[in-house]
């Protein structure tokens, strides 16, 4: 990546991203947040210079400037995604690891967020927006689609597919196959071997309806 990248949002999901791009020797100009308690704070040396809407500094995106949007909240990253696309004419970049290992053959759409030690193998499908915690794996053919999130050392088996802002908790096993629905929650540790309807949260060993 030639380009400096801007983060918008410097809480810990931002700070996760500016690893990530640091990683891989990609420059980061600034963060962006709209907590007046972090700007003009520094995060590894990278200031904090404004809120996520600052037109002077989002005037610098195309051909000056990447973006990755951070920001902890669901709502509000699909929010300045969708502003950004509108009123920028830009999409966020992918946001992986050095210690990633994404295939060649994967495929990613825009804004994902892979973290350090994750694996997303060959035929998986990511769309955009989503959160791949440390140490996580998205196996062969496996499909999620935009905003999902995937916690610390979480493993999605063969053939899963996940849908839109569907959480998935940290350790969690989700069996070869299985189908999870939209803005399901499956318990951190939990190991899910049916069918998961949208808007569900399970738990346990074997996952049960909470």
């Amino acid at each position: 990546m030639e380009n400096p990248v801007i983060i918008l949002g410097a809480q810990s999901l931002g700070t996760t991203a500016l690893d990530a791009f640091t990683s891989n020797d990609v420059v980061v100009y600034c963060l962006l947040d709209d907590d007046a308690k972090l700007q003009n704070a520094e995060f590894n040396n990278v200031p904090v210079m404004g809120n996520t809407d600052d037109k002077e500094l989002l005037k610098l995106l195309g051909k000056k400037c990447e973006v990755f949007v951070a920001t902890e909240d669901t709502a509000s990253r699909r929010s300045l995604t969708n502003m950004l696309r509108d009123e920028y004419e830009v999409v966020p970049v992918n946001a992986i690891h050095a210690r990633a290992s994404v295939a060649e053959h994967a495929w990613l759409g825009h804004g994902n967020l892979i973290s350090a030690g994750a694996v997303v193998a060959s035929n998986a499908k990511l769309g955009n927006g989503c959160l791949v915690g440390p140490n996580a794996v998205v196996e062969v053919g496996t499909e999620l689609a935009d905003y999902v999130q995937v916690g610390a050392g979480a493993i999605l088996n063969s053939g899963v597919k996940v849908d839109e802002q569907a959480f998935i908790g940290s350790g969690a096993i989700i069996v070869a196959g299985v189908k999870i629905g939209a803005k399901a929650r499956i318990g951190a540790g939990s190991v899910v071997v049916a069918d998961v309807p949208a808007n569900q949260t399970v738990f346990g060993n074997p996952a049960q309806k909470v």
